[in-house]
This record gives structure tokens, sequence and C-alpha cells, in this order.
């Protein structure tokens, strides 16, 4: 398929576009960066300057695509205004989701985020109701980046009500790479109270990568929304012992897979699109969470 792949100059769009490339797809890769006029990789996909802010811009960037991933997004909400975040966020994914529907695209992959129930950015202290957290879990966003994302979720109901466009909504976990293992999860490894706002989830970027292409290939139809999250927890912990330990009984426990269970459920996706996640903290961490030596 040909595939637009936004935001892949960032974290999850790098390494995206790569998957998507080795799963034999033809990707034209966008994002602000600006190009350079250099001899071009022949192994590389074609690239674009965008700012989907502008409608005409993500006109020019989908048209032609088979299927869309929607990456690009402010993912850090606290070094913004709140207007700039909301904005930006809001107006990217309904410009690029107009141009699928009006284009007649078959599949748009959404990644959305794991704080659209509201438990990362609040303003006022909030825990979610129950761990694992799964999809079905209330929404009560307070920040603007969450209710951005939660707004892009219903930009995706819309869009199949009103066409025959399939949408998925990926909500991954705190996306790790080999280089940040160490400065993003090392200090949960060694403190077992520093649960984060997640209850100790994170998510591989490589396995983040393989869900979205099984996302693109998929043909579930209308629109389905997946957490997606590695299956253990930092630092390969009791994760009933943990939660209790350090919130009482002020998350209720669910049932989980296994004793080192992530605070996140990806139940969902193994179920429906196949998902196998294959890597963990531990291939980069040793147990004071400091790098393996390669």
């Amino acid at each position: 398929m040909k595939v637009v792949v936004t935001g892949a100059l960032g974290k999850v769009g790098r390494y995206t576009t790569s998957a998507l490339q080795e799963a034999g797809h033809e990707v034209l890769a966008v994002d602000l960066g600006r190009p350079t006029f250099e001899r071009p990789d022949p192994v590389a996909a074609r690239y674009m300057q965008v700012d989907l802010t502008d409608a005409g811009d993500a006109f020019a960037a989908v048209r032609g695509a088979d299927a869309v991933v929607h990456a690009a997004a402010i993912p850090e909400p606290t070094q913004n205004s709140p207007y700039t975040v909301f904005h930006t966020n809001l107006m990217a994914t309904f410009n690029v989701l107009e141009a699928a529907v009006r284009f007649g695209v078959a599949r748009f992959v959404n990644i959305s985020s794991e704080t659209v129930p509201g438990f990362f950015f609040p303003e006022r202290e909030f825990l979610p109701d129950y761990a694992p957290v799964d999809e079905q879990h209330p929404i009560r966003p307070q920040d603007p980046y969450a209710l951005s994302k939660h707004f892009g979720e219903q930009l995706m109901d819309a869009a199949v009500r009103r066409s025959d466009i399939r949408c998925i909504s990926i909500r991954p976990s705190w996306v790790q790479h080999p280089g940040n293992y160490e400065q993003n999860l090392g200090p949960q490894v060694r403190d077992e109270s520093n649960a984060g706002a997640g209850l100790w989830s994170y998510i591989d970027v490589f396995d983040l990568a393989d869900a979205i292409v099984l996302a693109v290939e998929s043909d579930l139809p209308g629109h389905e929304v997946f957490y997606i999250a590695s299956p253990d927890n930092v630092g390969g912990r009791d994760f009933a012992e943990a939660l209790r330990r350090h919130f009482g009984d002020r998350i209720e426990l669910r049932p989980v897979s296994r004793v080192d269970a992530s605070g996140i459920s990806s139940a969902k996706a193994q179920r429906m699109l196949g998902w196998r996640p294959t890597r963990s903290w531990r291939d980069y961490l040793d147990d004071d969470g400091r790098t393996r030596a390669r």
C-alpha cells in the first residue's frame, strides 16, 4: 500500500516508517522539518515538509494514499501554551482525517494517547478507577493534551459514520527506544515508589511499530481503540502487591494475566489485532536500572 506517515521525524513516526517499509509498503514521510538538498538515500522514504494545521498542506500530503498513520502531534504538553497544544493537535488531526475522507482513503491509524482517561497531566489529583487500565475506563480529561487526543478519537467516530473509511486509534504507553531506557525507566527500576501515572507501564518502540503495521493492514470495520503497552511492568514487580502497597484501596485491582503485569492492559490488541510484543525493559537494563553491556 501507499502509506502516509505524519510526524515521521518523531520518535514513533521514525520507527513506524521503517517498519512499514520492511513490511513492503511504499511510505511518504511528512513532518515539519525542512528537507535538505542532498542526493536521495535510495532506501529512505520519500519526504515532504508540511504544516498539518494548514488544510492545503494536509490535502497535498494525503492525496493518492491508501492508508494514513497520523503520528504528528505535540507529544510533550508542558512546554507549550495550552492553546498551542490543543490547537495544533486537534486541527492537525481534523485536517488529515478530512483529507483522507475526501480522497477515499481506506484505513486511518490515529496515534492517540494513554492519557485520554485523564490521569497523566491533571491540574487536580486524579487516579485511575481500576488497574490494569483498559479501553473501557471512564474518560475524564482535564488538560488540553488529553482533551485533544480524546476529541481526535471522536473525530474517528464521526468519520466512520459519514464515509467508508476504517479507523483504529492506538493509545501507546510511555514509548521507549534503545537510547532512552536508562534515563526514563532506570529510576522506576531502582525505586518502586516511582510508579508514574501509568503504574509502571511502558512500551518498546519496536513493539509499538509492529502494532501500527498490523493496524494499517487490518480489515477491522468501524473505529476501534487499542491500548498498546508491554505486558510486564517496569521492575518486574508483583503488580498486585505493589499497587496495594502504594495506593491502598484507592485503585481497584482487577484480574491480571501474570504476576508482573503492566498497569495498562493490551489484551484487546492481542485478541483483535493479533499483536504479540516480544521486547522487555530487561533486554536493555539490568536489575539496577543500568544499561546492559552489549
